[in-house]
C-alpha cells in the first residue's frame, strides 16, 4: 500500500531529502493521500502535507529542511485516521527524540495507546503509527540505542508492519523493521537505502537485499546489519535489479495488471488484519449502526457494478449460509429504477473499489431515502460512498492502477466474508470458536493464492496457444458461477474476445448450442469434498466434451476425476467450498492478462474503459 524511503549518506547535504523525494515520486503509482519527509541533524525536522506530493514539494520550497546525512519519507494511504496534515507520516515522538514512518496495521494500538495515557502521554493524531513513535521513544530512553529500542518496541506490536525510524541524537543511522509487510535494502557506494520496494531507490543503485519476516536492519552510509527480532545476526545475499527506473513503478512486471495479480496474497492478508478485538469479537472499521438494528435485519441487498457485483454474488452464498439471512444482488444502476422493496430492516451493502462509482452512489442515496441502513465495502478512505454510508468496511488492497480489477476483487470477497462472519457472530448464528475456525481458514488463503500464482507459467503457455481464439465460454456451479462470470468479463475487458459465463446447470437450457468443434470451455470444478456438486459439473464437462469442445478445467490438486475429460487442468490447492473463489479466479486473471499481452493489446488501459465510472 503506502510507500517508504529511507536514506543515509556520508556528507551532510540536501541529497538526503532529494533522494527521498525522488523515491517517493517513483512510489506514487501505489496511490496515496498524503506525503512527508523527516531529517535528523541532532534534532529532527519534518515536513508533511495531505494531498499529492506536489503539496509537500511546495512546502519544502517555502521552508527547506536542514542539510542532513539521513532522511526518511512516506506516501500514506489512509487506514487509521483521515488524510490530514496531522495524520500524515512521519510521526514525531512526544519528546522529539525519534521520528518514524510505517506501513501496515498495528492491531493492538488501542491497548498500547492506553498504556501511554497511563504515563500521561496523549495522542495528537488518529493514527496507530503515532502510538509506535511514543513507545519507541520510551524504549530509546531505556536502551540508549536506536536498534535496541526498535527490537524492544517490535516485541510489543501485533499486526503487520514495516517501520523505519531516525533518532535525533544519531544523525547517521536509519533503523527499519519488517513483519509481513515489504521492505528491501539498497546498497550504494558511501550511501545505503531502504524502501517498501526497489522502486524507492532503483534510480540510485541496482544492488539490493530482500528482508525476511521478523527482521530488523540498521543502515549507515558504510554498513548494513540485519538481525532477527530475537537479536540473532542474519546474512543475506544481495541481488541485482534487472530492470530500469522507468519500469520501477510496475515492480519489474510488464504491466500493472500483472503486478496487481502478484499483489493479491498481500491484499487478502492486509484486509484481514486488525479485525479482531481484545475480547475476540470481529470488528468493522466504522460502525454507525446500532447492533440492535443489525440483529433485526431481515434482508440484505448488495448493490455493485461489474466485477464488484460478482464479489457480491460470492457474498450471497457465504452470508446466507452463515447468517440465514436472504441476500439479493442488484446491479446498482438498475436498483433505484425498479422501485426496490426496502425497509428499516433492510441492510444494503454497497461494494466499490473507488468509493466514487456514480451508479453505486445513487443506489446508496436511494436506499437511505427508503429507510434502509447502508454498509459500504470500499478501498478508498474518505471517498464519497464511505462518507455517506452508515458503516464502512475498508479493503486494504492498496491502489489498483490497471482498469481490469484483480486484487480489489479478491479483497472485496474477503471483506464480504468478514461481514458475514460479523453478522453471524452478532446474531448468534455462529459461536466464537466457529468464527475463529473460519478466520483461521481465511488466514491460510494468502499462501494458497501465492501457490496458484507460482504456477503462472503453465497458464501463460495455455494463453499463448489460444491467442487466436475468437470465443471462450466459462461454466461454474455454486460459488463457481460468479467466478465464471468474472473470468468471462476479464477476457472481454482486456482481450476484446467474445466470452460468456454461465451457471453450469444452464448449459442444457440453451448455451450448449454454442458448443462446436474446438470451442474452448473453462470449467470451475468444485471440490470433490462436495460430491454432488462435483458430480454435476463432471456431467457438464462430459456433455461439452462429447460435442468436440476444448475442455479446460480449474480443479483442486488430487482431483483425478477430471483428467479423463479435460484437455488441460489448472490446479489449485484444496480449499473450503465457500472460500474457493479466492483461488479459482486467479488462473482466469492470469489467462486473460497473458492472452491480451500475446495479442499485443494495452492490458492496463483497454479501449473505451475507465478505472472509476463517475457518470450514471
Amino acid at each position: 500500500m503506502c510507500g517508504i524511503v529511507g536514506y543515509v549518506g556520508t556528507e551532510k547535504s540536501t541529497r538526503a531529502v532529494d533522494v527521498v523525494i525522488e523515491g517517493l515520486s517513483r512510489l506514487e503509482y501505489r496511490g496515496y493521500d498524503s506525503a512527508g519527509v523527516a531529517v535528523t541533524t541532532g534534532t529532527i525536522s519534518q515536513a508533511k502535507r495531505a494531498g499529492k506530493l506536489q503539496n509537500l514539494l511546495d512546502e519544502l520550497e517555502a521552508k527547506p529542511l536542514p542539510e542532513a546525512t539521513a532522511a526518511i519519507g512516506h506516501t500514506r494511504w489512509s487506514t487509521h485516521g483521515g488524510p490530514t496534515d496531522e495524520n500524515a507520516h512521519p510521526h514525531l515522538s512526544f519528546d522529539g527524540s525519534v521520528s518514524i514512518v510505517h506501513n501496515g496495521i498495528i492491531e493492538n494500538f488501542a491497548e498500547l495507546s492506553r498504556e501511554l495515557a497511563e504515563q500521561g502521554i496523549e495522542r495528537a493524531t488518529q493514527t496507530d503509527t503515532e502510538v509506535v513513535s511514543h513507545h519507541l521513544a520510551l524504549a530509546l530512553k531505556k536502551e540508549g540505542d536506536l536498534t535496541k529500542a526498535m527490537l524492544a518496541t517490535v516485541a510489543q506490536l501485533e499486526g503487520s508492519f514495516t517501520i523505519v525510524a531516525v533518532a535525533a541524537d544519531n544523525p547517521d543511522t536509519v533503523v527499519a523493521a519488517r513483519r509481513n509487510s515489504p521492505l528491501v535494502v539498497g546498497l550504494g557506494d558511501g550511501e545505503n537505502f531502504v524502501g517498501s520496494d526497489v522502486a524507492a531507490f532503483v534510480g540510485q543503485t541496482k544492488r539490493a537485499i530482500e528482508m525476511g519476516h521478523d527482521e530488523l536492519v540498521t543502515i549507515t552510509a558504510n554498513s548494513v546489519e540485519i538481525q532477527t527480532f530475537d537479536g540473532e545476526p542474519v546474512e543475506r545475499e544481495e541481488f541485482l535489479v534487472n530492470w530500469n527506473a522507468e519500469a520501477a513503478v510496475k515492480g519489474g512486471f510488464d504491466t500493472f495488471m500483472e503486478k496487481e495479480i502478484h499483489d493479491q496474497p498481500a491484499a487478502v492478508r492486509d484486509t484481514l488484519l486488525g479485525r479482531m478485538s481484545e475480547s475476540g469479537s470481529l470488528m468493522l472499521d466504522e460502525l454507525r449502526i446500532d447492533e440492535a438494528i443489525l440483529r433485526r435485519i431481515d434482508k440484505i441487498i448488495v448493490v455493485a457494478c461489474g466485477t464488484a457485483a460478482y464479489a457480491g454474488h460470492v457474498a450471497k452464498y457465504a452470508i446466507e449460509h452463515w447468517c440465514r439471512i436472504p441476500v439479493e444482488v442488484e446491479l446498482a444502476h438498475e436498483f433505484r429504477y425498479r422501485d426496490p422493496v426496502v425497509s428499516e430492516k433492510t441492510l444494503v451493502v454497497a461494494i466499490t473499489q473507488s468509493g466514487e462509482t456514480m451508479d453505486t452512489l445513487m443506489a446508496v442515496r436511494h436506499a437511505r431515502e427508503q429507510g434502509a441502513k447502508v454498509l459500504a465495502i470500499v478501498n478508498t478512505h474518505g471517498s464519497t460512498i464511505a462518507r455517506e454510508s452508515d458503516a464502512v468496511l475498508y479493503t486494504h488492497a492498496g491502489p489498483e492502477v490497471a482498469v481490469a480489477s484483480t486484487k480489489a476483487f479478491v479483497a472485496q470477497i474477503t471483506a464480504t466474508y468478514l461481514l458475514g462472519l460479523y453478522l453471524a457472530q452478532l446474531r448468534g448464528n455462529k459461536y466464537s470458536d466457529e468464527v475463529l475456525t473460519y478466520l483461521d481458514e481465511l488466514m491460510a488463503m494468502p499462501d494458497k493464492i501465492a501457490d496458484v500464482i507460482s504456477r503462472e507459467d503453465e497458464v501463460k503457455a495455455l494463453a499463448k496457444d489460444m491467442k487466436d481464439v475468437t470465443s471462450v465460454l466459462f461454466l461454474g456451479r455454486h460459488v463457481g458461477f460468479p467466478v465464471a462470470l468474472e473470468g468471462a468479463l476479464k477476457l472481454k475487458e482486456i482481450a476484446y474476445i467474445h466470452a460468456e459465463g454461465f451457471a453450469a446447470g444452464e448449459l442444457k437450457h440453451g448455451p450448449i448450442a454454442l458448443v462446436e468443434q474446438d470451442q474452448p470451455v473453462f470449467f470451475i470444478v468444485p471440490t470433490p469434498r462436495r460430491p454432488v456438486l462435483h458430480a454435476k459439473v463432471l456431467s457438464n464437462v462430459q456433455e461439452v466434451k462429447a460435442r468436440g469442445a476444448r475442455v479446460l478445467c480449474i480443479a483442486e490438486q488430487g482431483d483425478s476425476a477430471v483428467d479423463d475429460f479435460a484437455d488441460a487442468v489448472l490446479r489449485i490447492p484444496e480449499t473450503p467450498t465457500l472460500l474457493h473463489p479466492l483461488v479459482s479466479v486467479i488462473p482466469l486473471q492470469i489467462f486473460a492478462c497473458a492472452l491480451a499481452s500475446e495479442k499485443g493489446l494495452d492490458v492496463d488501459q483497454p479501449r473505451n474503459l475507465a478505472k472509476s465510472v463517475t457518470v450514471e
